[in-house]
């Protein structure tokens, strides 16, 4: 599929990417590759202690060769406008949406892995048009999404350097080129990341951010959660859960952020198989696996058996299962630890997340905090998975900086 156009004489200009249309013979080669999966035996424990299970991927394998349309994703994403820049060498992806609402605040918005752009189709309209969705026109933004490098549309390193800081300087630079002279920023996962060294940078145009999975994990709790230590002494109740809801993911679910941190070129298994790809993707954590694995039992979570192949498919057919891995070896810094972010930020922790930091450790880790919320619901991909939840605190935790 094409993603890109002639290339314009200044490096620094937006330019329209193609429309997104990949060829019929790619999906039919997809679902071709589907069909001749070499099983395993079943695993021989009834739980999910050995990883994703072999029924879950069965029926996952089964709809997306027979029965998943690609296209209905397509159509999704074309009704968006997609453009392409380049930044220091290398093309950048971005989807810009712009509010009916002239006095709308701008906002970037940043994925993680497994995800995408698709992680946050959900939440444009809401935001954009928030007067239609249960807002106010004083709560509109105009939406900037970008694929990070290596994922999706945006360009593949051909050289290391690619980092977290990188990238947050890089997203500096576009929204410079959009001529946002005040903007906000939200992300999780990787995005929460690149969100707060956004904050640590610190430009005179962004007013502060929104992050889902807040970099607040004092470093010495940080530790001993990751080494196994029991936890310290001296923890509030709210303290002790959000240690070991970190201790079980550094225990269990680590594993693939490891092999991807050291040895990413390794995994072609993941480019060369759909099935092993989805797989990977699936194992991101225990709980957003629970609840994939309950939606392919026909249950209703909040993602659909759509959502989730949509985001693997956009995987495969761009060829960024490995080059999106690569982050993981780029990245210097320690996840979930304070970065030293002086500009104001608003913080959701939902409580299924890998890391649900408590009122206590952010207030510590952001000096301005202007907005914390635990909610009821909703896990690591909140703004795919409870996307009305996500667009409240993200207006209601950015609101003060209008």
């Amino acid at each position: 599929m094409p993603v890109t156009t002639t290339r314009p004489p200044a490096a620094s200009t937006i330019r329209p990417m193609a429309k997104i249309e990949f060829p019929e013979a790619e999906l039919k080669a997809l679902r071709a590759r589907i069909e001749a999966t070499r099983w395993p035996e079943k695993e021989p424990v009834s739980d999910t202690s050995q990883g994703v299970q072999l029924a879950t991927m069965q029926k996952l394998a089964r709809y997306w060769a027979k029965e998943y349309d690609w296209r209905k994703c397509e159509a999704r994403l074309n009704a968006l406008p997609h453009f392409l820049t380049e930044i220091d060498g290398l093309d950048i992806h971005f989807t810009h949406v712009r509010s009916k609402h002239d006095d709308a605040l701008p906002i970037i918005v940043t994925h993680g892995w497994p995800g995408s752009v698709i992680e946050q189709l959900k939440i444009v309209e809401p935001l954009t048009n928030p007067t239609a969705h249960g807002g106010k026109a004083s709560d509109a933004f105009h939406v900037v999404i970008p694929s990070m490098p290596g994922y999706g549309f945006s360009g593949r390193p051909t050289t290391t350097g690619w980092g977290p800081v990188h990238i947050a300087r890089a997203w500096i630079t576009l929204m410079k080129r959009l001529g946002c002279k005040r903007y906000v920023a939200q992300g999780g996962d990787w995005g929460a990341l690149i969100t707060d060294l956004m904050g640590v940078e610190a430009p005179p145009e962004l007013l502060g951010i929104h992050t889902n999975m807040a970099g607040a994990v004092p470093p010495e709790i940080d530790k001993a959660a990751l080494t196994g230590a029991p936890a310290p002494d001296g923890l509030a109740a709210d303290e002790k859960k959000a240690y070991d809801q970190l201790a079980f993911f550094y225990k269990i679910d680590l594993a693939y952020a490891l092999e991807m941190a050291t040895r990413p070129q390794t995994l072609y298994g993941i480019a060369d198989s759909p099935v092993g790809l989805a797989a990977w993707i699936l194992d991101h954590d225990t709980r957003s696996y629970e609840l994939i694995a309950r939606v392919f039992d026909g249950k209703s979570e909040g993602l659909t058996r759509d959502d989730v192949l949509d985001n693997i498919t956009l995987y495969w057919l761009t060829n960024t299962a490995v080059s999106s891995g690569r982050l993981y070896w780029e990245n210097k810094l320690a996840f979930f630890a304070p970065k030293n972010v002086t500009i104001p930020v608003a913080v959701s922790a939902f409580p299924d997340d890998i890391d649900a930091p408590p009122r206590s450790w952010a207030e510590k880790a952001y000096p301005k905090l202007i907005h914390y919320n635990k909610l009821d619901k909703g896990g690591h991909f909140a703004a795919w998975e409870q996307p009305k939840l996500f667009v409240e605190e993200v207006r209601t935790g950015l609101r003060s900086l209008r």
